[in-house]
């Protein structure tokens, strides 16, 4: 595992914008300017949009230089080039809450790869319609909220939900195989920072028990795909999709073990590269720098 970055004296920049000339040189001088080491830089000209994509994590050497003042001083150059942009302090942790139902799999992946520091990460809150994984929360010492849906107390239950990340200042909503519906509107507020993740089969199988359906189509391949929430129902800007290769002779059991083990991945890697800032959104695209 690479060191940990130094609390107030590295940084990620992420930006997009027009693609244009002397960009990177702009960027670059800023850098210079205020005692900023580049270790790891990636851009990506999408040409098709005409748009163009950087990260850009860096060190300063200067005490004077902090967050605030690096956020104050590009401010003028972004609305030069017209660019979108974040800087975060690198080191900072993710503060993410973690909503589950009855499916614990990536729910208790997440919380040993928290556990071991593989994931940057603070877990203010955990969230459940159901109340089989409160004893694994308590485990871990972090608070259980028991929020049951009925489609009566739907709009009631989000407006808990908004208040604990409000509460808690939540940076990032991680759906964990929760299994309840979004409302429309409860997607927007999150857009772009709440991650979903599911299976995957080719063909593709809805409703209930999906692994017997795809057991009874002889499928050949099973995977899962992390995504960002959005009002249409799993079909958000995608982060990361894997799959694995299944034969005749697995029975449905093993699919869904198998199929459990790439979830758990899957959305871990997606958690991991959201909290290095390392995906920026291409419309209905990502632009995933790994």
């Amino acid at each position: 595992m690479p060191p940990r970055p130094r609390p107030g004296r590295e940084f990620v920049l992420t930006l997009s914008c027009p693609d244009q000339a002397g960009l990177v040189h702009a960027v670059s001088g800023f850098l210079v300017e205020h005692s900023g080491n580049i270790l790891e830089s990636q851009q990506f000209d999408d040409r098709l949009q005409d748009r163009f994509f950087m990260r850009v994590h860096f060190d300063v050497s200067a005490p004077e230089t902090s967050l605030e003042r690096l956020r104050a001083d590009f401010a003028p150059l972004a609305e030069t080039y017209r660019i979108d942009w974040r800087l975060h302090d690198a080191a900072a942790p993710t503060r993410a809450l973690i909503m589950v139902s009855k499916y614990g799999h990536c729910l208790n992946d997440l919380l040993f790869r928290k556990s071991t520091g593989a994931l940057n990460i603070e877990i203010p809150a955990i969230v459940s319609n159901h109340r089989d994984f409160e004893p694994l929360a308590q485990s871990h010492g972090i608070p259980f909220h028991h929020i049951p849906v009925t489609p009566q107390t739907k709009a009631e239950a989000e407006a808990q939900l908004l208040e604990l990340m409000e509460r808690f200042e939540i940076d990032l909503v991680v759906l964990a195989r929760y299994m309840q519906i979004l409302s429309d509107d409860l997607c927007k507020r999150l857009e772009g920072r709440a991650i979903n993740i599911h299976h995957s089969f080719l063909p593709s199988f809805k409703g209930a028990r999906p692994y017997l359906q795809a057991h009874q189509r002889g499928v050949k391949l099973v995977g899962a795909t992390a995504h960002y929430v959005t009002p249409d129902l799993d079909e958000g800007p995608i982060i990361e999709q894997d799959v694995l290769r299944v034969t005749h002779s697995h029975d449905p059991d093993e699919l869904v073990t198998m199929g459990r083990d790439v979830e758990a991945r899957v959305l871990a890697r997606a958690v991991q590269w959201h909290t290095e800032s390392r995906i920026l959104l291409n419309g209905h695209h990502t632009v995933v720098f790994r």
